[in-house]
């Protein structure tokens, strides 16, 4: 197993997993603005870090051209393909923590469960030599699901929030009118009196 890979395997997953976290943050206390005002500046965070970080990796790490045409043309395309990938995920998993009323404490643990068995059967059906897969692997994603529903069910979600007090009008008024209610039930009719 190579060590370097696996701790850039978990800085993604701590980056991608504070996200939901993170724009739980960016919802409008009172709805002074749309969930999609901060899905802006997601894509703009996307754009400068990718062309700035990627561009510096291609030069400084590799020492690549900028060039994509010919046979560079699939780093284009896939490239683009899989920037549009990422992007929808990040519209899907903001409309989910937003508008759709989402909580990270389960959207989170659906999203990166679900991703890994996608990647899964994406591996799956790119499978050329027809080769066999191993059982274990279907066995794996059940065992995902399973992780998935409980980590969302045991999740601490916190309190929730305290039901405002009565206003100290409304604690007055109420008994009032109703042992005006009673009184008046009680007290005999004075038009009882001029019948009889």
């Amino acid at each position: 197993m190579k060590w370097l890979a696996v701790a850039c395997a978990l800085g993604v997953a701590l980056c991608w997993g504070m996200y939901g976290p993170t724009l739980s943050h960016a919802r409008a206390p009172k709805g002074e603005w749309g969930p999609f005002k901060p899905y802006l500046f997601i894509g703009i965070a996307y754009l400068v870090i990718a062309v700035i970080g990627g561009a510096m990796m291609m030069k400084l790490a590799f020492n690549d051209n900028f060039d994509y045409s010919g046979v560079y043309r699939p780093a284009m395309n896939y490239g683009f393909l899989a920037g549009c990938l990422g992007a929808f995920g990040a519209l899907f998993l903001t409309f989910a923590l937003t508008k759709a009323g989402g909580k990270p404490a389960y959207v989170m643990p659906i999203v990166f469960g679900g991703a890994v068995s996608v990647n899964a059967i994406a591996a799956f059906l790119s499978l050329k030599s027809g080769e066999a897969v191993n059982p274990l692997m279907w066995i794996g994603m059940g065992l995902v699901a399973v992780g998935i529903i409980l980590t969302a069910r045991h999740t601490p979600h916190g309190h929730p929030p305290a039901r405002p007090a009565p206003a100290a009008s409304e604690q007055v008024t109420a008994p009032a009118a109703s042992s005006a209610t009673t009184t008046a039930a009680t007290l005999p009719d004075p038009s009882d009196d001029q019948a009889s």
